[in-house]
């Protein structure tokens, strides 16, 4: 059974870029390749590692209602449905990459939604690691998975909203209708010498300002072409080693 990693933060503290980074640390930890989650509406994972998505989750919903999607001979539409999102993975080297999408409309996504769920569970069970980039919220995940979350990360910034925020979504996680393993925070853009400690909710570490990771994202480049010995993508393998061994 995968490993599964959510991340969640409020917008605009790096949570999509720590998400790619992280799914490259993980990629030959397992002899499986890692299933990298794009569960965020405004769908970036993708650009952040290189690759297109063929098709979002949501789309598929969508084409489920509008009677798009036509079971095939001895199907009926729901398994065709199943068998949509089984091809609208997104292949690359090491990970594949599921897109989710916006949310659901005014239209009743019940029964697509609790296919997917069953997809899901199987599917990750085909993989070594499941890394999801959460939006700020955590609901986005409780609606669409009933997979148990092994490690929740909150990737949050040296300030006062960031520990606000921390703390409402660790506190939210708790009200989930699903298991959550272990907890823990990730200061991002701080100094090392800072400390910052919120009860009950594990530092696993800290992740430096850096130009180089900012020079690329204009660059319109990814964080495959990310320097090995690149302090932040170091400081996110010495804390990929911490959550998955320990």
């Amino acid at each position: 059974m995968a490993v599964t990693i959510a991340i969640s933060g409020k917008g605009g503290v790096g949570k999509t870029t720590l998400s790619a980074m992280m799914v490259r640390s993980l990629i030959g930890r397992s002899p499986r390749a890692v299933l990298a989650v794009d569960a965020d509406p405004n769908s970036c994972l993708g650009i952040t590692l290189g690759i297109e998505p063929r098709k979002t989750i949501a789309d598929l919903r969508d084409d489920v209602l509008k009677q798009k999607i036509e079971p095939g001979q001895g199907i009926g539409k729901l398994e065709a449905f199943g068998y949509a999102c089984q091809q609208s993975l997104t292949e690359a080297k090491g990970f594949d990459l599921l897109t989710m999408g916006r949310p659901e409309g005014p239209g009743c996504y019940c029964a697509a939604n609790n296919t997917l769920r069953a997809f899901l569970t199987q599917l990750s069970q085909s993989y070594g690691f499941v890394l999801t980039d959460n939006e700020a919220g955590m609901e986005h995940l409780s609606r669409r998975t009933n997979t148990d979350i092994d490690i929740l990360i909150i990737v949050a910034e040296p300030t006062k909203v960031g520990v606000v925020t921390a703390r409402r979504i660790h506190e939210l996680a708790k009200t989930l209708p699903i298991s959550v393993g272990k907890v823990g925070v990730i200061w991002n853009r701080m100094a090392a010498d800072v400390d910052i400690e919120l009860d009950g909710i594990a530092r696993l570490g800290v992740i430096p300002y850096d130009q180089e990771i900012v020079d690329l994202a204009v660059a319109g480049k990814t964080v495959f072409d990310l320097n090995q010995n690149n302090a932040a993508y170091k400081c996110i393998c010495e804390i990929t080693n911490t959550v998955i061994d320990n």
